[in-house]
């Protein structure tokens, strides 16, 4: 799966083995009266090597403790359901964000508030890593940080003769100088630019730029940018259909239509559906410059990609999309509490876990944004590369604002019966921006349910 799609967890289907791998009821005891724990995620190939290393690293400092791991690489969601339905969950582990509250609300996560004194450390993460289903109830926090970046390939950059997106808040692009220099980078198999004449839309060789228009996380920070959010502060009114919100979505749906300068549907399809990586694309320019989440840097790094990081477009204040990596959780049918919240506290923590120093996550406490030794524990190696400090460290500090998924109610409903249609219709150019959202306005206020519980740890 790709780690977009991890994100998403929709949309999938049958059973597999996973339901199996999970006992009748959590935990046990082990040999020679060990506790036995499970703990079940999902993961690239990277990230499984990352997370089994990590186990095995839990196990030698808690010697009377054995953990079996449960990679789970697809159908996470449904075998996840089908373990809760059957009363086989694990002790610990993923929990896909669309599920999470349901779950927590349903008794069948363990409640981490009062474990926040005991380690000192989930008292200490940024304020959008915690998932709080009630006053002094918390279910979980966020794996990892992640926040939406511009991507860029060096060498179309260069061969174009333009600047470097900027690596600086202060300094982000303007949406029009991300439309003009898209022009520059924008080339037919003619070598043509679209606001030239004889330019072959169907026939572009290098697209300048892809932003997704169906994926929330690429464009919530450009519609807070211009002022304009997604509901009301009850969050029981959707302001989609505001002029700063049309504007946003516009423009979005101009760079394919009016601009020429963005792919539309299909138009970066390997095989069927199937769009290959932003890795892939920026390597084989077959787009130059991409709207992404910071994961990617793993992929990257593995790839060999000629890469610079970029913060992202601004309208007003420049903000960037802070995404929660999908939640972690104790089950609550566990029957190791204290043992199963241990290996919760470790598993997070970066400095037992490797996948924040290859690029695939940051971290989530505070420290490792604001004091310089944690910061260099995490980014001073070659997986970083030196504009990493201020195009994602100090702006995903001082400017992110937290995803839709973890602070709207009902939202995956929302997504799956309303939201997404309208923005895939948006996204295929038959009508514009304001016609569709005034439509799909009313329908999205009748489903919402109001904001999410937040409160300090």
């Amino acid at each position: 799966m790709k780690r977009r799609d991890l994100f998403r967890m929709g949309g999938l289907a049958a059973l597999g083995a996973a339901g199996a791998a999970c006992g009748s009821g959590a935990g046990g005891t082990g040999a020679a009266g060990t506790t036995a724990l499970q703990f079940m995620y999902w993961g690239s190939t990277f990230e499984k090597a990352a997370i089994e290393k990590m186990l095995k690293a839990f196990e030698r400092k808690n010697p009377d403790i054995k953990v079996k791991p449960v990679f789970t690489p697809d159908e996470y969601d449904v075998k996840l359901n089908s373990l809760v339905a059957g009363g086989r969950t694990p002790d610990l582990g993923y929990v896909p964000m669309s599920m999470s509250f349901r779950l927590a609300e349903q008794g069948n996560l363990v409640n981490l508030f009062p474990y926040l004194r005991k380690y000192p450390q989930l008292a200490g993460y940024l304020p959008d890593a915690y998932l709080w289903y009630g006053k002094d109830k918390l279910h979980g926090v966020s794996t990892a940080n992640e926040i939406e970046l511009l991507w860029y390939s060096k060498s179309a950059i260069a061969a174009a003769g333009i600047a470097p997106p900027p690596a600086v808040a202060a300094s982000a692009w303007s949406w029009d100088q991300l439309v003009d220099n898209a022009y520059k980078l924008t080339v037919d198999q003619n070598g043509k630019h679209p606001d030239e004449s004889g330019f072959d839309p169907g026939q572009v060789r290098q697209f300048g730029v892809s932003i997704s228009i169906t994926y929330a996380a690429a464009w919530y920070g450009f519609l807070r940018s211009n002022g304009a959010d997604f509901a009301d502060e009850t969050g029981r009114k959707c302001l989609l259909d505001t002029p700063e919100a049309v504007q946003v979505f516009q423009n979005l749906q101009d760079l394919i239509y009016k601009h020429r300068v963005a792919p539309g549907p299909g138009q970066l399809a390997a095989t069927g559906d199937d769009v290959p990586g932003t890795n892939i694309l920026l390597k084989t320019k077959r787009v130059a410059m991409v709207v992404d989440g910071h994961w990617a840097l793993l992929d990257m790094n593995e790839s060999k990609v000629d890469y610079g990081i970029g913060v992202l477009p601004k309208y007003g204040e420049p903000f960037t999309t802070s995404q929660v990596a999908g939640a972690s959780s104790v089950f609550a049918g566990t029957r190791h509490v204290e043992e199963a919240v241990e290996l919760f506290a470790f598993h997070i923590d970066p400095r037992y876990v490797d996948l924040y120093r290859q690029g695939l996550w940051m971290p989530q406490e505070k420290k490792y944004y604001e004091d310089q030794a944690a910061i260099d524990s995490w980014t001073k190696n070659d997986a970083h590369p030196p504009e990493f400090r201020t195009a994602v460290v100090d702006y995903g500090r001082d400017h992110g604002v937290p995803d839709l998924r973890n602070r709207v109610k009902n939202l995956s409903a929302i997504s799956s019966d309303v939201l997404t249609p309208a923005l895939q219709e948006l996204e295929s150019g038959k009508r514009p921006a304001a016609e569709i959202l005034k439509a799909v306005i009313p329908k999205i206020t009748g489903m919402l349910q109001g904001w999410q519980h937040t409160q300090e740890p």
